[in-house]
């Protein structure tokens, strides 16, 4: 058994597509759009195969616009990028262009090196090994 992949409901679909495309090298399904529930969605495949499907429906809309407390649900996603350098490296990228540092790169208690950004919609990435 495994996971097929984790839904993600997003505000700007264009923008979140772009963001895994660009730092994440995730490559994109075509568009699907239900023209009849307006629901629109784009596969996001990862290198080794695990799938992001980003999604957007008018009647859908944002919990919370805070990155200072949790909610119930899904947490986080965590990305391996299998060293720390790699972590590093990114975790800075992506805080020189501009997206919330939520936790700078450490060991974890539980032996994890990790920092934690949040992605364009405040959406919790652990970037670990």
């Amino acid at each position: 058994m495994k996971i097929e992949h984790i839904g993600l409901w997003v505000k700007d679909l264009e923008k979140m597509r772009t963001f895994y495309e660009t730092y994440f090298n995730a490559q994109s399904s075509d568009l699907y759009h239900n023209k009849k529930t307006g629901f629109r969605s784009y596969f996001l495949t990862f290198s080794d195969g695990a799938r992001l499907e980003i999604m957007q429906r008018e009647d859908v809309s944002h919990l919370s616009s805070s990155f200072d407390h949790e909610v119930l649900g899904f947490a986080h996603l965590a990305i391996a990028l299998g060293s720390k350098e790699s972590v590093d490296n990114l975790t800075n990228i992506l805080v020189l262009e501009g997206y919330n540092l939520l936790s700078p790169s450490r060991i974890t208690g539980d032996g994890y090196y990790e920092s934690v950004i949040a992605d364009p919609e405040g959406n919790r990435l652990e970037l670990t090994i």
